[in-house]
């Protein structure tokens, strides 16, 4: 999976998570232990009935400002499970109806971190942090948001207080992020299985089998990603990560049908455009050049629909551009993109763009830059080989190739095979 994407879909289930004392319903509405996996369409339906029920009681109580922000969370959830970013709105409101606490600044921030505004998370999770300074919930916000920032030191802070005020499945997944990031392979893995002996729902047991099975499909290993998607599936029926994954790990095996048919029946049900451009890059990859750039078009429709309800991805798109060889507006939506925050993801797609526009001396610095805090990421490293190629350096850019195949040799359907003709190309010159 291309490391943007996996990044929404990481930032999406740690937003949620940040918001779940808001939203879960209250001690009479508790689902008791060991019941069956619940659906996703099960799950939305019961969002549903729960922003109904809130609804209701703020018709009675319309200065329960708790009440407030919990349907504010509710509606962020049902924008994530759904792919609707009109929820976005409608959070929005009812967080700022919320007024001025510690909990509805937790849940603006949230908000912000969904819609990829993440100064304004920032901000916000410093006022929750002022209002409710043992809150790890909103040093959770504000780990999230530094890290999208690039402000890595700030980052590590909030996620060892985090970890230091509720050591639970969402502080442990933080820790477990940003270990990954360090290439702390073998860490990053065991905080995870750590945040999934802390699990005490379906859901938060759901999103640690996805995030072990990323580790695993990440670093090559299929056998153990599926494993981990399976057992996530038996835990929540139907969850969309992990659906995404078992499609995943279908076509890295060469099922490419049953791969198809996966992201056929998840596209129809949440056309997110992460899922989107995967669905579309694995038609074009099996030669259905047509039924490609219908997704594509799908997906370019989807990222409009996004941005008028305010979830803009700069980044996302940099990198959309970049793959579909549109280096001029590749480079535009990275150079914005990069005015608002100096991560290393940034910095990769700034790197691609370059490179895309033919300015491969420049790219190559901003290469350094993703490279800077060892992320073991095979997009990464194809991105560095392409670089190093085209300036003449093949040594190094057959280094770079083997090391993003080595990693994860189906980081992408179509990227993945021009890594591999690259690497034949650079080795039949020699």
């Amino acid at each position: 999976m291309r490391y943007q994407r996996r990044q929404a879909v990481a930032v999406g289930l740690l937003v949620t998570a940040a918001l779940a004392h808001l939203a879960a319903p209250g001690p009479a509405d508790s689902r008791a232990g060991g019941e069956p996996p619940v659906p996703a369409v099960a799950q939305q339906n019961q969002m549903h009935r729960v922003v109904h029920q809130l609804q209701q009681r703020l018709h009675t109580l319309p200065q329960d400002q708790d009440s407030w922000a919990r349907l504010g969370a509710s509606y962020v959830e049902l924008a994530r499970v759904t792919a609707d970013p009109a929820y976005y709105a409608k959070a929005e409101g009812a967080l700022r109806n919320a007024g001025d606490t510690g909990l509805a600044a937790i849940g603006m921030g949230t908000l912000a971190n969904a819609r990829h505004d993440f100064h304004a998370a920032r901000d916000w999770a410093d006022k929750a942090i002022a209002a409710l300074p043992s809150s790890a919930e909103a040093h959770g916000v504000l780990a999230d948001a530094l890290t999208q920032l690039g402000d890595d030191a700030g980052a590590e802070a909030a996620v060892q207080r985090m970890l230091d005020l509720k050591p639970n499945t969402a502080s442990f997944a933080r820790a477990s992020f940003h270990l990954e990031l360090h290439g702390d392979v073998d860490g990053a893995r065991s905080a995870m299985q750590r945040a999934l002996a802390a699990a005490a729902t379906p859901e938060e047991i759901a999103f640690c089998r996805y995030r072990l099975g990323e580790l695993a499909f990440d670093h090559n290993r299929l056998d153990e990603a599926a494993q981990h998607y399976e057992q996530g599936l038996a835990a929540r029926g139907d969850d969309m990560t992990l659906t995404q994954g078992m499609a995943k790990v279908a076509a890295a095996r060469g099922d490419v049908p049953a791969a198809l048919d996966g992201y056929r029946r998840l596209t129809a049900r949440a056309p997110l455009p992460q899922y989107l451009q995967e669905y579309a890059e694995l038609l074009e990859a099996a030669g259905k050049a047509e039924e490609a750039e219908k997704q594509y078009e799908v997906l370019t429709e989807q990222q409009r629909l996004m941005e008028s309800q305010g979830a803009f991805d700069d980044l996302a798109a940099a990198l959309f551009a970049a793959d579909r060889g549109d280096g001029m507006q590749a480079l535009r939506h990275a150079e914005t993109e990069w005015s608002r925050r100096q991560s290393v993801f940034v910095a990769d797609a700034m790197a691609w763009a370059l490179h895309m526009s033919g300015r491969d001396a420049e790219a190559l610095g901003y290469s350094d830059r993703a490279m800077s805090l060892g992320w073991k990421n095979a997009t990464f490293s194809y991105h560095r080989g392409m670089i190093l190629a085209a300036l003449g350096r093949v040594g190094e850019a057959q280094e770079a190739l083997v090391q993003a195949l080595r990693l994860n040799a189906n980081f992408s359907p179509l990227q993945a095979l021009k890594a591999g003709r690259k690497l034949a190309e650079l080795r039949g010159g020699r």
